[in-house]
């Protein structure tokens, strides 16, 4: 087989992961008009094999996808110029595998298809190179967008320095978890007691015991969320005195950040028992996705708390300190549809105990909740399998 025949689907998987397999010289896409006359497209499917290391010639063919006739007739055209094709029906219309199927029993055309729920290959017809074919295939976050025709950007976090704050991350969440109740105060009072962004920010802090809070409120020193911080020493140098303020220094400019960050705690207590699970091929903190691969800032672009990826399958998750709402749900089925494909996980992640309706959209959405209760090590490495399992 030299030529594969690809029925194009809007879940990318489908579209690649024959060629990733059995790696044709050529692929010919049966497409919808819009697909061929979609340029931007087509040149973000050739990079991203080119970012595979994949050597392919590509071409995209019309076909009227919801008229059997019309798909027969590119398919036999495409078939008696290309007599050392195959057809890999595991995407498409209905009309189109139906029309491959008429296609099949006129023509000893090779068929096969992909299980996504045994991650293996089946003959259909004339196929037996890929009869009950494993598919070993191994992603990583970056490739998943990048097969959706996205780009990922740096997010919030280098995930290139974590390997040194690995041992951080438990004492880290341990006072966050002690503290939970208190922890927006105690991080709106550090934002405002170490001054703005910038680069490369002063790490030595002094500043009122009271400070201004949100419409005109007053925020006190939290004294023992502060004292917690220094035990495990993100914070040093504590001064605490109601007459002569407080001073202090971080440690480094990375737990700055992530001091003055309300989310970031349970994001890394999420990312950490990801990479410990083992289960994992990549997994990322702050994936950034650029949904054109523009580059530029305006650009239409979501992040993922935490993204990993086992083989093909990818996994999304949201962390959320607080509620969950019904927006936050329906951004992560976009995403997991958008990028993932039928094959992906979803998992919202959230310090509260999850109500009821919560819940249940969630479970309309297809997506596991882990709440409150799930967060100690054992319980959350649990739930992470269990997704897996889903």
């Amino acid at each position: 087989m030299q030529t594969l025949i690809e029925l194009y689907d809007e879940r990318p998987l489908e579209n690649v992961l024959g060629v990733e397999v059995f790696q044709p010289r050529r692929v010919v896409y049966i497409c919808p008009p819009k697909v061929v006359r979609d340029r931007a497209l087509q040149r973000r499917l050739r990079e991203y094999f080119a970012h595979r290391g994949k050597t392919v010639e590509l071409e995209f063919v019309k076909a009227d996808v919801y008229r059997a006739e019309s798909i027969v007739k590119t398919l036999r055209s495409v078939a008696a110029r290309c007599p050392d094709c195959a057809v890999d029906i595991t995407g498409g219309t209905d009309a189109v595998l139906y029309a491959a199927g008429m296609l099949g029993a006129e023509l000893p055309i090779p068929a096969f298809t992909y299980s996504r729920r045994k991650n293996r290959f089946y003959e259909i017809h004339n196929a037996a190179f890929a009869a009950d074919r494993p598919c070993q295939v191994i992603y990583s976050v970056e490739d998943c967008f990048r097969m959706a025709g996205g780009q990922m950007r740096q997010g919030r976090v280098d995930n290139s320095v974590l390997a040194r704050y690995e041992a951080d991350i438990p004492p880290f969440f341990r006072v966050y978890l002690q503290y939970r109740r208190d922890w927006v105060r105690l991080v709106s009072y550090i934002q405002r007691i170490s001054g703005a962004e910038g680069e490369n920010p002063p790490l030595a802090v002094r500043g009122a015991y009271r400070v201004k809070g949100e419409r005109g409120s007053t925020l006190e020193a939290p004294a023992e969320g502060l004292q917690a911080l220094a035990r495990i020493g993100f914070l040093q140098e504590l001064e605490l005195d109601p007459a002569s303020g407080v001073a202090f220094r971080f440690r480094d400019q990375q737990l700055r950040v992530w001091l003055r960050d309300v989310g970031s705690v349970l994001e890394l207590w999420v990312y950490k028992a990801c990479r410990d699970s083992g289960l994992f091929d990549d997994v990322r903190l702050s994936a950034v996705v650029d949904w054109e691969q523009s580059g530029k800032s305006a650009a239409v672009s979501n992040e993922l708390d935490v993204m990993c990826t086992r083989g093909v399958t990818p996994v999304f998750i949201s962390c959320k300190t607080g509620e969950v709402k019904t927006e936050a749900l329906n951004e992560l089925a976009i995403l997991r549809d958008r990028f993932g494909g039928g094959i992906a996980r979803a998992a919202i992640v959230t310090a509260e105990r999850g109500g009821t309706p919560m819940r249940n959209r969630a479970a309309e959405l297809n997506i596991r909740v882990i709440d409150l209760e799930d967060l100690s090590q054992t319980r959350l490495a649990r739930q992470i399998r269990k997704l897996m399992k889903d």
